[in-house]
């Protein structure tokens, strides 16, 4: 009974949306927009290869969109990972005081608009903005750098959107670590690189995880970076899905892409549930 308001809401604004888009990526899309209440799995086959070759033509282009996909969002969470993983320990490690100053400057950009945040690095990285005048003004380049519109742009907006995302996890694991046990690695005249690698990394690992799926997800779809730092020049899994609902009106090839997309999250969710159940496990075992 408790928790029957949330399964209800569960069920009517989360499963209820997920059955209608299912029911619109197995239909035939309508000649002008909308759907023709027919059977039609040409949509998966466009993307995976049976497509009719008729009114639906295979193109290797939207797997090459989603392998781009999936390579910015492993670098984004690579780069997010590389800067969160030496600052959440070191702010573990302030004062109190001055630990709380750090994680209230963090969450800090939660209190603006994503897109009031990425147009400030519109004005940072185009020709005119702040690092190119900055280069030239030092003497370093002779005419602007090219940064805006390149996968590189794209990768810096993801990092800088997803920083806190990845933080926070890592930041709730480190500051567990039990001091002691770092003592006792050095006592027991162990070099700080193998403290790190076999007491260190194994005991904030499972907040690495958390941190890597919880970035990982919204990169692989995220279609407001990509239109707005990486234009027409970057084009991503979130922006072709974006273009099929809103441009080209076709529904049921954009529901398609979209199942693409949550089979693959799911699948990482469900490696990251089994790893955890093992580890727990072994942990019991141990302690029995």
């Amino acid at each position: 009974m408790l928790l029957s308001p949330t399964t209800l809401f569960l069920l009517v604004f989360f499963c209820g949306p997920l059955a209608i888009m299912v029911t619109y990526s197995l239909l035939e899309p309508g000649i002008y927009g909308g759907v023709e209440w027919t059977f039609y799995d040409q949509n998966y086959g466009r993307i995976f290869g049976w497509a009719d070759g008729l009114y639906e033509e295979f193109d290797p282009i939207y797997l090459e969109t989603f392998a781009k996909s999936v390579r910015l969002a492993l670098i984004t969470v690579a780069t997010t990972l590389l800067i969160c993983y030496p600052a959440a320990f070191w702010i573990s490690r302030l004062p109190s005081r001055t630990r709380s100053i750090c994680m209230f400057l963090i969450t800090l950009p939660f209190f603006v608009s994503m897109i009031v945040r990425l147009y400030a690095w519109l004005l940072i990285l185009r020709p005119t903005g702040v690092i190119n005048q900055l280069l030239m003004s030092l003497g370093l380049i002779s005419e602007p750098l090219e940064m805006m519109y390149t996968e590189g742009a794209v990768i810096v907006g993801m990092t800088y959107i997803f920083l806190p995302f990845m933080f926070l996890p890592i930041y709730a694991s480190i500051e567990k670590l039990p001091g002691s046990l770092i003592e006792a690695s050095q006592d027991l005249g162990a070099s700080p690189v193998r403290t790190f690698f076999r007491v260190i990394l194994p005991l904030t690992l499972p907040g690495v995880i958390s941190g890597a799926i919880i970035v990982f997800i919204p990169s692989l779809g995220n279609f407001i970076v990509p239109g707005l730092l990486g234009g027409a020049k970057v084009m991503m899994v979130g922006n072709l899905i974006e273009q099929q609902f809103l441009y080209a009106r076709n529904w049921p090839f954009g529901a398609a892409l979209s199942f693409m997309i949550m089979a693959a999250m799911l699948f990482l969710l469900l490696i990251y549930v089994r790893v955890q159940s093992r580890s727990i496990g072994a942990s019991r075992g141990e302690g029995v």
